[in-house]
């Protein structure tokens, strides 16, 4: 099945990718959560990320790699409910725990299959900081042939696990973005849940 999903930016890529995006959710206060287990955290994601880049495995290999990272360190379920929308509102648990295991495959895919052009970038974990009722954890992106730029992870322990639910690039919102896409897909199909699901198997 051809893909509608719009091309990605290399800066694009390299925020979904250790996000992965990715959230909108609000996450309830993070009063069990501290900043250093945040950062400890990303510390870990990044570190994950850093060798999936550098190990020279194949594509298939590295997307492989990346979804088991996503769905270590990310709090799918939120990013995946946020990503859908209002339409989450009115989806049965089934349609959304098939929703959610079809867009964590499509996430996984869409950015792995891009590693190979940052080879021999890296990301640096520099600073945490409480923000609201969750922790932002301040990282740098260095990536071959470009200026270093700036990562925002965002923290919370709102599932009862300590998982990021964001990611911030110079005050782009990469699951804003996630979310406008998903609901354009999910227009393309009518409003079926259960149609952009198969859609993004497909992907």
């Amino acid at each position: 099945m051809a893909s509608n999903m719009p091309a990605l930016t290399r800066r694009q890529f390299a925020l979904t990718a250790m996000a992965a995006s990715a959230a909108l959710a609000v996450p309830r206060a993070a009063a069990a959560l501290t900043v250093d287990e945040a950062r400890e955290l990303v510390g870990r994601a990044v570190d994950t990320v850093n060798t999936i880049i550098s190990s020279g495995k194949s594509e298939a290999g590295m997307v492989r790699d990346f979804e088991a990272m996503f769905v270590k360190f990310a709090d799918v379920p939120v990013i995946a409910r946020s990503a859908l929308g209002p339409a989450a509102r009115t989806a049965s648990k089934a349609q959304m725990s098939a929703f959610t295991r079809a867009f964590q495959s499509y996430i996984s895919r869409k950015y792995g299959r891009r590693f190979r052009e940052f080879i021999g970038g890296r990301i640096e974990v520099t600073d945490a900081r409480p923000l609201k009722s969750y922790f932002e954890v301040i990282s740098v992106a260095y990536l071959q042939g470009e200026a270093p730029f700036d990562l925002r992870w965002h923290v919370s322990d709102k599932s009862g696990r300590k998982l990021f639910f964001n990611l911030i690039i110079e005050g782009v919102n990469m699951l804003a973005s996630e979310r406008a896409e998903i609901g354009a897909l999910l227009d393309q199909q009518g409003g079926d849940i259960d149609r952009l699901s198969a859609a993004l198997a497909s992907a």
